[in-house]
């Protein structure tokens, strides 16, 4: 689908975008993918990966600014929505700024894609749009429900919008593996509460949910990976076993276990081999064969947590993982 297309990412200088360039240059050849930030520093350093690459282009913008939008959508047919203000304490005290950012900015993006004739749209979610008990949660639930409803809001026009959910990734800047090595030799690891869990994701393993949703995708899908947990406890473990642990408590708006699926979504979801799909409640989309396929429903009730996953990831795959990806944690 995506080969010989022109694909937008916003917010492209980001982890996401970091990984989800080379890997659909090299899978799909695209014509061209463009990448919307607003940091200028940012796109110096990742232009002079692409130096030479003419399939590659970067555009100074915000997604706060429409008409700066409809600019850099021009000629595109396939958009990633990886823009966001996504530091909890950060949006905490900016609260203003957050709700810029993550709901008009969804809102200015899923106008400029219908009225610019985009074929489909991915929104990148988090954990935290499930239940949510924190403002940055709260704007990105809100932006999901606008891209999920962006496909009754389209009308006649085909532009089609779906969602892509997963949790704290792997590796990435500010996330605790790269925080945990950086003090690993002080001898003392802070850690919040010896019961927290975390999905464990690769940056390879979001970008490849955003191609499956682009190629499943009738609109209105919210897909969630099915990945492995691990107790924070037990990445401090592996990552320095001879430290000591400090339980300093849980910091304000953190949740003890990531929640991916709720159970007031259970009635509306369906599990497939590797993800699971919460379809929309609007206009009876949850009952669509085109949306559902070959998915099975899960029980009423279900939830999908950090806690109750079925799937760990054991000591010695993390440790692996750690030492094919020394050179790039905390990197991006």
């Amino acid at each position: 689908m995506l080969h010989n297309a022109s694909i937008l990412v916003t917010g492209g200088t980001g982890s996401f975008g970091n990984t989800f360039v080379p890997m659909t240059l090299a899978k799909y050849n695209p014509r061209r993918i463009v990448i919307l930030s607003r940091d200028e520093m940012k796109q110096w350093e990742m232009a002079k990966k692409y130096e030479g690459d003419p399939r590659v282009r970067f555009f100074i913008g915000d997604v706060r600014d429409k008409e700066r939008l409809y600019r850099a959508l021009d000629g595109v047919d396939f958009v990633v929505h990886a823009a966001a203000t996504k530091i909890v304490p950060t949006a905490e005290y900016n609260p203003f700024e957050c709700v810029k950012t993550n709901v008009l900015g969804a809102m200015n993006l899923v106008d400029a894609c219908i009225d610019k004739k985009v074929k489909r749209v991915v929104a990148l979610s988090t954990d935290k749009a499930s239940s949510p008990v924190n403002l940055y949660g709260a704007t990105k639930l809100a932006s999901d429900k606008l891209f999920v409803a962006g496909n009754s809001y389209a009308g006649a026009h085909e532009t089609r919008f779906a969602v892509v959910r997963y949790g704290n990734v792997m590796g990435s800047r500010g996330s605790v593996i790269p925080f945990f090595l950086s003090i690993r030799d002080k001898g003392v690891l802070p850690i919040t509460d010896p019961r927290m869990t975390r999905f464990m994701i690769s940056l390879e393993q979001g970008v490849e949910l955003v191609w499956h949703a682009f190629d499943d995708m009738e609109g209105g899908e919210i897909y969630v990976k099915k990945i492995p947990s691990m107790k924070v406890v037990d990445v401090a473990r592996v990552i320095a076993p001879q430290a000591r642990q400090e339980i300093v408590g849980i910091r304000p708006g953190e949740k003890l276990h990531e929640q991916m699926i709720g159970e007031e979504d259970s009635y509306h979801t369906y599990a497939y081999p590797d993800h699971f799909k919460i379809l929309p409640a609007i206009n009876n989309w949850s009952e669509s064969p085109a949306r559902i396929k070959d998915g099975r429903k899960v029980p009423e009730g279900f939830s999908y947590t950090s806690a109750n996953n079925p799937e760990w990831m054991q000591d010695e795959e993390l440790r692996a993982w750690i030492t094919r990806n020394s050179s790039r944690i905390g990197a991006f």
